[in-house]
């Protein structure tokens, strides 16, 4: 098996976990075998002194689907 890793980020005004889920959810739109994701960093965006957003950069791992040529 091979497996191909992208690089996405997530962004979610409630949770750090709500950010990821995000960035899984919309890459499982179009992308098929998602096996992991690792969290690489977590930031916050400031507004009015207070967290306004959470901005989660991830590694998302997947299958690459053997295809024959047709």
């Amino acid at each position: 098996m091979v497996e191909k890793t992208i690089q996405l980020t997530g962004t979610s005004t409630n949770s750090i976990e709500d950010a990821v889920n995000i960035a899984v959810s919309r890459a499982a739109v179009t992308i098929q075998s998602i096996r992991q994701v690792r969290v690489l960093d977590i930031n916050a965006v400031i507004e009015n002194g207070a967290v306004a957003q959470w901005r989660v950069k991830v590694d998302l791992s997947f299958a690459v689907q053997d295809r024959l040529h047709e």
